[in-house]
Order: structure tokens, then C-alpha cells, then sequence
């Protein structure tokens, strides 16, 4: 049997390995660090037309550095023969074509574990601002109404409340731990029990949408999640309940999420994410029974940096080798 090598494929192909596109934004830091591996980073906020760059340098990216919305479409794939692995900074990756990824021996990397715990004490803080009408109270003070209107109108305990979680996986786990703190009775409703978890399981979201006084919702976006937060369970919340969403803006409809507000017959809204990110709608705007952040749920210096060192060691790791830290479940 007679071996043919060919070296400068095999270059070419190193070469290859050794450019990241760059879809979103990276730290400095982590920049630093890849480019110390002598990796070459192209950024497609830098370049004009992604596609016709594509074209002609598609095949020199051996790496994807993205992030959970702005993804990476699977449209790319087909200009991206030598792609290895994309890694995505964040917990959820929806923006991920992962099955198009999959097709191509492409491994898909995020970054779980490291933002449990502030995306969880950002539900915490929407819930509280919620119920003890946090903006309004802060207003009264700021604007000079206390002194001269008098003493703000009573708030709601966040009390020993009936919360309800809608996902229960790492991040759903850690806000249920800080929701006892409060004296909370915890229930979750996932596609199917989990054994290890010590909480009420409900196999209806209406069944438990009736029966809570809050439901904080931490569920994966995509198809299968879409608008799982309708009309019908925001009525079965009722006009004493509070819907907490740190998931994704797509989890809940928001059209009816307006109506429910508006009519009052869900009482009040916290929300960290929205469906068409970062437009909200006049009308979520203009309302006072609703608390809006601009998706922040893990958006510390701290804990961004753990996110973004995370996301570069799965790329150093994978250019060292071949291996990953933190792929998805599809990919695991």
C-alpha cells in the first residue's frame, strides 16, 4: 500500500484552525487571550457584507465566538467547511442553529453553571420589585410626593408565597434555593418529573398556574417553548398573581401578556427579556404593573468575565486537543 502525503493541505488546514469569527462581542480579555494562541479574529460587526466575506475566506474559520441571540445562522454553514466548533457565551443558545451544526461534525460549546447565580437573584429582584411595588415606592420618595402627598399606599408581602417555576434545570434549581430564604412553598412544571428535585411536580402549567401565587419562568427558548405563557394561564394566574420571566422573550406571548396587564387580570409582570429584543412595545412601556430590565439576568462584571473565560477555554481547549469543557446536551 503506497501513502500519498500532502503537506500543504495539511497546512492549509491548520491555517484554518487558526481563525475565530467573532458574531456579537468579546472582552478585551478574552480577545487577548485568543489572540495569544495565535488565533486571528474576524469580527462580523467590522464587516460589511458577512456573506461576501464568506465567500472568499469561509474556509479559514476553524472557530465561531457567539452568543445566545445573536447566534449563528445556519445559512453560514455552507461557507464554513473547516468549522470545528462554535462557542456560545451564555446558558442558552436558541440563536444556535445546532442541528445544522450537528450535520457537519461542528461541536457546540455555552457557558452553564457560572451565571446560576445571578441570573437566579435576578428573578429574586424582579419578584420583590413586584410585590412590594418597587419603581412606584422609589418614585414617591425621589419625585417629593412623600412629602407632599404623604405616605406611599401599601405594598404587597413577597412573603411565604405559593411560587410556581416553570424549568427546572440548573438555574430554575438555584432560584427555587433562594426562593425558601423567603418562605416560599416551591412548585415546578417541566415536560417530565425529575426525581432528584424535592419540589411539588405538576404535569399541567394551567394546573399549577392556578393554584400559586407567582410563577418565575427559566425554560429554554426555540420552537418548543414558544408562547407556553398564553392567554390562558395568565388568566389562570389571575389578577392577584405575578409572572416573573428570566428565560427567553419568545417563553411568553407577549401581545396577550399586554392585554392581561392592561385589563387586569394578571396582576403584575416582571420581565428581563422580550420578544423582539431590544424593542418593547409602547404599550408594555407605558404600563406601572409591570417591571422592565433590558436582559441583564447575568450582566455583572463578575459574572460576565467567568461567562467569557469559559467561552474562550472551550475554544483553547478544543485548539489544543480536540477536546471541550461545556458542550451542549446535543453535543454531549
Amino acid at each position: 500500500t503506497m501513502i500519498f502525503v500532502y503537506p500543504f493541505l495539511t497546512v492549509s488546514l491548520a491555517l484554518a484552525m487558526k481563525n475565530v469569527l467573532l458574531i456579537g462581542s468579546a472582552s478585551t480579555e478574552v480577545l487577548e487571550r485568543l489572540q495569544k494562541a495565535e488565533l486571528e479574529v474576524q469580527k462580523v460587526s467590522e464587516t460589511p457584507n458577512i456573506i461576501d466575506w464568506l465567500e472568499e475566506h469561509g474556509s479559514s474559520i476553524g472557530y465561531i465566538l457567539t452568543n445566545g441571540h445573536d447566534g449563528c445562522p445556519g445559512s453560514y454553514m455552507k461557507w464554513l467547511p473547516n468549522l470545528r466548533l462554535i462557542s456560545c457565551n451564555g446558558v442558552g443558545y436558541d440563536g444556535v442553529d445546532v442541528e445544522a451544526a450537528l450535520k457537519k461534525d461542528v461541536i457546540v460549546t455555552h457557558t452553564p453553571n457560572v451565571l446560576n447565580a445571578e441570573t437566579s437573584t435576578t428573578a429574586i429582584m424582579l419578584m420583590l420589585a413586584c410585590y412590594r411595588d418597587f419603581l412606584s415606592c422609589e418614585n414617591h420618595a425621589r419625585s417629593g410626593a412623600w412629602e407632599a402627598q404623604g405616605a406611599h399606599a401599601l405594598t404587597r408581602t413577597a412573603d411565604n408565597r405559593k411560587v410556581g417555576i416553570l424549568g427546572m434545570g440548573r438555574i430554575g434549581q438555584a432560584i427555587a434555593e433562594k426562593c425558601l430564604a423567603f418562605g416560599s412553598s416551591i412548585s415546578y412544571h417541566t415536560r417530565s418529573k425529575k426525581d432528584d428535585i424535592p419540589y411539588q411536580y405538576y404535569s399541567s402549567l394551567m394546573d399549577m398556574a392556578r393554584d400559586v401565587d407567582c410563577i418565575i419562568a427559566i425554560v429554554p427558548g426555540g420552537a418548543g417553548t414558544k408562547h407556553i405563557v398564553n392567554a390562558e394561564v395568565m388568566n389562570a394566574l389571575g389578577p392577584e398573581g405575578v409572572l416573573i420571566n428570566v428565560a427567553r422573550g419568545s417563553v411568553v406571548h407577549e401581545q396577550a401578556l399586554i392585554k392581561a396587564l392592561q385589563e387586569k387580570r394578571l396582576g403584575w409582570a416582571g420581565l428581563d427579556v422580550f420578544e423582539n429584543e431590544p424593542k418593547i412595545p409602547e404599550e408594555l412601556r407605558s404600563l406601572d404593573n409591570v417591571v422592565l430590565l433590558p436582559h441583564v439576568g447575568s450582566a455583572t462584571v463578575e459574572t460576565r468575565a467567568a461567562m467569557g473565560t469559559l467561552t474562550a477555554d472551550n475554544i483553547l481547549s478544543h485548539l489544543k486537543d480536540g477536546t471541550v469543557l461545556t458542550a451542549v446536551p446535543e453535543c454531549a
